[in-house]
């Protein structure tokens, strides 16, 4: 799906990604009709994590991408590395609600090992992204350090391994140089990256298995059948199975997927380079942090010492006039020492969320299979949803089939009504913030 608004062009967003981007080469162009096993139509993570399972397991693979690989929500968001597959870890109660007593510990572990798949790929293919562990969960009021608390126990009830530890007041400058914070509960087990480096890593490493990777190709058609068919405005892709990775850019290509995926603004700013001095003052431990709102802040550092902020989404398709004028306010609520501090870059996009915020995977035909609806924390949860596919495609469909099994129904009144009431949620939300 073309777009082109305030914030989006069929160029790579003017992002701090984009800026430092260690792989700027770009990749191949479709030029003729070719045959492979399996095409993928998105160059975000979801798409090249599915590749790359893939091709490690000897299957020929074309991707295609409308714009560049990175384009879209995979190459936008704040960078976090974050563990969870659907529902929280520290919620097993609610996985087991949700996926059944019997299915729940698989669950579960998916959410640890979303993570491990990116730690070992990084290591494996030598990936240059800034991959960093250190996560700080911060508590601004009582309720929320009660709730890291439990969640904290909850963790450690079920196995995970690695270190979290309580940060009381007393301690919080520590990790972070706000007095917005009452405490909080670290994670060693999750961090944050340079998301642009790490997904065009992934894709280099996909293509130098043998992947056929594509950009500037725009999906126009597709024809179900055995084989299906790709229709591009640049040539046509036939495969034996096809797999939908466009999440909140996909459009209106398969009409089932779009009605059960809200494209959700999400917007961030980054600083110019900050002194040593302001870095040990702000960021001392260099972690990844957010808050325990609804309607949260979430910020890190680059690895060049800027600070990454994200504080704002909407719901109503409309961008913020200024991105800058309406997150500033909310990171001088956190940082009121960076008044007069730069801002060097601002950007937006679209994230992809659905009615229940479970991410969605299944197929629409049985050689046709998606993934889609991360609900702002699709950094990891889309390389196992890719190694899903990629198991499924390989004839070992049973954890695969636990996700599928999930019913996501489609947004009430269709495309006219979906964004005004999910911007009443948000706005029923913002107030019990507010109001604790």
């Amino acid at each position: 799906m073309r777009i082109t608004d305030r914030v989006h062009s069929n160029t790579m967003p003017q992002s701090y990604y984009a800026a430092t981007s260690n792989d700027t080469d770009g990749f191949d162009r479709l030029t003729e009709d070719c045959r492979t096993d399996v095409c993928v139509v998105g160059g975000g993570f979801t798409g090249v994590a599915t590749a790359l399972h893939l091709r490690e397991r000897g299957y020929d693979v074309v991707l295609l991408e409308q714009n560049e690989i990175g384009w879209g929500a995979s190459g936008r968001n704040g960078g976090q590395v974050i563990g969870g597959y659907g529902p929280s870890l520290s919620e097993f109660s609610k996985i087991e609600k949700v996926f059944g007593k019997e299915n729940a510990v698989s669950v579960w572990q998916m959410g640890v090992e979303c993570v491990d798949i990116i730690a070992d790929w990084v290591e494996k293919y030598q990936i240059d992204c800034d991959l960093t562990w250190g996560y700080f969960d911060a508590a601004m009021k009582q309720s929320d350090m009660d709730y890291l608390l439990r969640a904290r126990d909850t963790l450690l009830d079920h196995g995970y391994k690695p270190e979290q530890r309580i940060i009381k007041q007393d301690e919080v400058h520590t990790i972070v140089g706000s007095d917005r914070y009452i405490g909080g509960v670290t994670n060693m087990g999750w961090g944050h990256a340079h998301v642009l480096n790490l997904l065009r890593g992934e894709a280099r490493a996909a293509q130098k298995l043998g992947a056929k990777i594509f950009e500037h190709a725009m999906v126009e058609d597709v024809t179900f059948g055995e084989p299906v068919t790709v229709k591009t405005d640049k040539g046509t892709v036939t495969a034996d199975y096809v797999v939908f990775a466009g999440n909140a850019y996909l459009g209106k290509l398969v009409p089932k997927l779009e009605s059960r995926v809200l494209p959700a603004g999400s917007y961030i700013v980054t600083t110019e380079p900050l002194s040593e001095e302001m870095v040990q003052e702000i960021m001392p431990a260099n972690f990844a942090i957010c808050d325990q709102r609804w309607a949260l802040d979430y910020f890190r550092l680059t690895a060049d010492r800027r600070l990454l902020f994200g504080g704002l989404a909407t719901y109503s398709g409309l961008h913020p006039k200024d991105i800058k004028k309406a997150i500033l306010p909310c990171m001088h609520k956190v940082f009121p020492q960076l008044q007069d501090v730069k801002i060097d870059h601002e950007w937006g996009g679209y994230m992809g969320i659905g009615i229940n915020r479970i991410p969605q995977v299944g197929q629409v035909a049985p050689n046709a299979y998606f993934a889609q609806a991360y609900s702002g924390h699709g950094v990891a949860p889309t390389h196992m949803s890719g190694k899903l596919i990629a198991e499924a495609i390989d004839g070992n469909k049973q954890r695969f089939d636990i996700m599928a099994r999930i019913k996501h129904p489609p947004f009430p009144g269709g495309r006219l009504l979906r964004a005004p009431m999910q911007a009443i949620g948000m706005a029923y939300y913002r107030l019990k913030d507010a109001i604790g």
